[in-house]
């Protein structure tokens, strides 16, 4: 195993906290100049604990981001990167066909939009279970009658970091939230448009494969 220097670990540490930076700045901030860093980065980059792109400057490289932990992965990844398929129903869906939808798709919310497919609420297995339950003549109902409407419904944006959307989850106890860009501008505000959806399996999956990796 390759013992790094001190000098490296301070670039580490430099390109941890300003990344993306290029060279010069990393010799700027250590009071050195750029020839006398130059084997050091190229050590680092050979090691990866810094990565380089070009035009762009340094990062963090695989190890290093192992070395920090989850909690570096979650604010360094954005929900684009791990986001899946929106789950979509129409507000006129029956309850029955949305059960129905939940247990073919194995998922525990289903997003639904209007005809122009704009978000309009959520509904979860807890949702439909709780009007149904003693009721039969539920299931014919539209999921309009049960969901959570718009704009009480938690959502993030593509480009909000998944520690952000975790700590979401959290504070509102839902395992998924539904991923929106801004649509057309209305009276009521912006329409949201459906891009994805991001579930609580999907940032367990992503930590897990941190610790798997190396």
């Amino acid at each position: 195993m390759i013992e790094l220097t001190s000098r490296q670990l301070q670039i580490i540490e430099v390109v941890k906290r300003r990344a993306p930076i290029t060279a010069e700045l990393i010799a700027e901030h250590l009071n050195l100049s750029k020839p006398t860093i130059r084997s050091d980065l190229s050590v680092l980059v050979m090691l990866e604990y810094i990565d380089a792109k070009p035009k762009v400057g340094y990062f963090p490289g695989k190890k290093t981001s192992q070395r920090l932990g989850g909690g570096y992965l979650l604010k360094e990844t954005k929900v684009k990167d791990i986001q899946s398929i929106p789950i979509i129903i129409r507000e006129t869906t029956t309850i029955q066909d949305a059960v129905v939808t939940l247990f073919l798709q194995d998922v525990g919310t289903l997003i639904i939009c209007d005809g122009d497919g704009k978000l309009t609420g959520v509904a979860s297995r807890k949702d439909f279970l709780k009007v149904t339950l003693g009721n039969p003549g539920a299931v014919s109902m539209p999921v309009s009658m049960v969901m959570t409407r718009q704009p009480k419904v938690v959502t993030v944006s593509p480009e909000d970091t998944v520690l952000d959307a975790a700590q979401k989850m959290i504070f509102h106890e839902v395992d998924s939230l539904p991923v929106v860009i801004p649509g057309t501008v209305e009276e009521n505000g912006p329409r949201l448009d459906v891009v994805g959806r991001l579930t609580k399996t999907s940032i367990v999956k992503l930590l897990l494969d941190l610790e798997t990796k190396g």
